[in-house]
């Protein structure tokens, strides 16, 4: 299987696939689905929902190959979070 190639920069990927998420997709997703992963391809603006990343990317790419993927985690500002979970008030 020859490797895929990215067709655009990180910059133009991240936007396009931001924009279709948020004018497209998120309409169509967010409710019931908060937390799940929405893989999108940011050429056809198909999507697949799935619990990870892996899974919807997997889905997405066995009808679409060559799918160029931008996943969002619905409901949320990011697909990972980094380092611990702030405490308002510890004691």
């Amino acid at each position: 299987m020859p490797a895929r190639e990215p067709k655009y920069t990180p910059e133009e990927h991240a936007r396009h696939g931001t924009e279709i998420y948020e004018k497209v997709v998120r309409p169509k997703v967010e409710q019931g689905n908060v937390g799940k992963i929405v893989s999108i391809d940011v050429d056809t603006g198909e999507f697949e929902l799935g619990e990870t990343t892996l899974e919807a990317a997997e889905r997405l790419l066995g009808r679409l190959p060559d799918a160029q993927i931008w996943s969002e985690r619905i409901g949320y500002p990011a697909v990972y979070r980094f380092g611990g979970r702030v405490v308002a008030n510890p004691q």
